[in-house]
């Protein structure tokens, strides 16, 4: 997308829609909150109750570690996005560091990480109304909740934006909440779950290792995934009235993000309730409530990790429409998904990418006990694949800064790209991790399937027209310092 690039939102014209054609829509608190609720979905709200069956409180350190490899992947893109604020950020990134064909790969490869993570969140989605209603099956569940997040990102970013400010404030309010009333317990005693609620239950019930260090570096693969949107910050730089501005602040906070609602949520809730109550398919914070013994607590709680969920599903219809455009602007997807709707929308790529979500509403009804299993290990790999790509990329970029033959971004990461270096290997790690576990393992076998499909369809583009393989130089506009 070497013409298309973004006007910051400062100087003459920056009251125009940027050449992408993209409505800026996107203000600072949503930028804001889109980057917080980002950081919180199904990945806590419920795949935590398995990571606390196998790792016990030892899940605390994984989310803690897990969190660290995040703002170094974060403040990675960050320089990279202050260094050139394009939609489609780390697509646009592999294509100008690493080449034309790894653009591709890694565009196409995002878009298949949010098309399950969809599927996943809505699998989520269908499992918390069962909790109310539990006639109603899965799959039709799932198929409603893709119709109406359909067709609300139809509508205009202005509402994405909307729905998920307001989406991430229950979210951010809820969690809050719940350390508040879960330190109360502790510290005053009150509620059914007061006599049994300590700070020792951390160590108490087999140590903080109860089933070994081993499995509980087994869980970062579950911890990943819900670390996974916390990127799509860079995919709105394209929509963001000042980028400038906004992308810095949302990244920074990030720490303390994830040391409150990760690191102090999780501390809390198994301080209140002992690990050994958790159990796998059942919300840790839905089951913490009921074990305190609020009235209808555990009700309020599935329906804010209802909202999660939807909020996350939200999100993945937004980022594939946005990285199919990316991807038919470099002529790597047909051209009709280049074309914006009357309400500045991708309209085609979404339409598109709800349609392959719909398969998990397929998977609901043939296997509702393992959907949500089989789509996440997916969403795990592909996102591992993203998350490289954006700090290989990275290093290339320090590297071309210090030859002088880059300008320097004014958001440089802390260390250099050492942060890139230590999270590559964090990153590798886990993938071997995913396959030794059998159950994962599936996760590579799809994506091997995936390589190969895209490999096929990278030769037939260069067949149909051979400058798709071209290394093109990227335009720059000024951006306000």
């Amino acid at each position: 997308m070497t013409s298309a690039q973004v006007d910051t939102g400062s100087g003459p014209g920056s009251e125009k829609a940027p050449e992408e054609g993209y409505e800026r829509g996107l203000g600072s608190r949503q930028v804001q909150m889109i980057a917080i609720g980002g950081a919180i979905g199904v990945g806590l709200f419920l795949k935590a109750g398995a990571n606390i069956a196998k790792a016990g409180p030892s899940l605390i350190l994984m989310y803690a570690l897990a969190g660290v490899i995040i703002f170094f992947i974060m403040r990675a893109l960050g320089e990279l996005l202050l260094y050139r604020p394009v939609s489609g950020s780390f697509a646009e990134y592999s294509r100008e560091f690493l080449g034309p064909f790894f653009g591709y790969f890694t565009g196409w490869t995002y878009w298949l990480m949010w098309v399950v993570t969809g599927m996943a969140e809505l699998t989520a989605a269908a499992i918390y109304v069962h909790y109310w209603f539990p006639g109603i099956p899965q799959w039709v569940t799932a198929l409603v909740f893709l119709v109406v997040l359909f067709t609300a990102n139809l509508i205009s970013v202005k509402l994405f934006g909307e729905i998920e400010f307001w989406a991430s404030m229950i979210k951010v309010t809820a969690l809050i909440g719940m350390i508040v009333i879960g330190l109360g317990v502790l510290t005053f005693g009150f509620s059914d779950a007061g006599d049994t609620a300590a700070v020792s239950n951390l160590w108490a019930f087999d140590g903080f290792f109860p089933h070994g260090i081993g499995s509980s570096l087994m869980t970062l693969q579950g911890v990943m995934f819900a670390y996974l949107a916390v990127e799509l910050v860079g995919v709105t730089a394209g929509e963001s009235e000042n980028p400038e501005k906004t992308l810095p602040k949302a990244i920074n906070t990030l720490p303390w993000r994830i040391a409150l609602f990760y690191v102090g949520a999780l501390t809390v809730i198994l301080c209140v309730v002992k690990w050994t109550e958790f159990a796998p398919g059942v919300s840790p914070f839905v089951e913490a409530f009921a074990k305190i013994g609020i009235p209808a607590g555990a009700g309020i709680v599935n329906f804010v990790v209802l909202t999660a969920a939807l909020s996350s599903c939200n999100s993945g219809m937004y980022s594939t429409g946005r990285m199919l455009r990316n991807l038919a602007d470099s002529a790597e997807a047909p051209a009709a998904f280049g074309r914006l709707s009357a309400t500045k929308t991708p309209a085609l790529g979404i339409t598109v990418s709800v349609l392959f979500m719909g398969i998990g509403v397929v998977l609901n009804y043939v296997v509702p006990e393992k959907a949500f299993n089989y789509v996440t290990s997916v969403a795990v790999g592909a996102g591992i694949w993203t998350w490289l790509m954006i700090l290989v990329s990275h290093v290339l970029y320090r590297r071309a800064v210090t030859a002088g033959r880059l300008p320097a971004s004014s958001f440089p990461a802390p260390g250099g790209s050492v942060g890139s270096w230590i999270a590559i290997v964090f990153l590798l790690f886990v993938t071997g991790l995913i396959m030794k576990d059998s159950e994962s393992r599936i996760s590579l076998y799809v994506l091997a399937v995936w390589a190969v499909i895209l490999c096929v369809g990278w030769v037939v583009l260069k067949a149909r027209n051979p400058q798709v393989a071209d290394r093109q130089k990227p335009e720059f506009e000024k951006v306000s310092s």
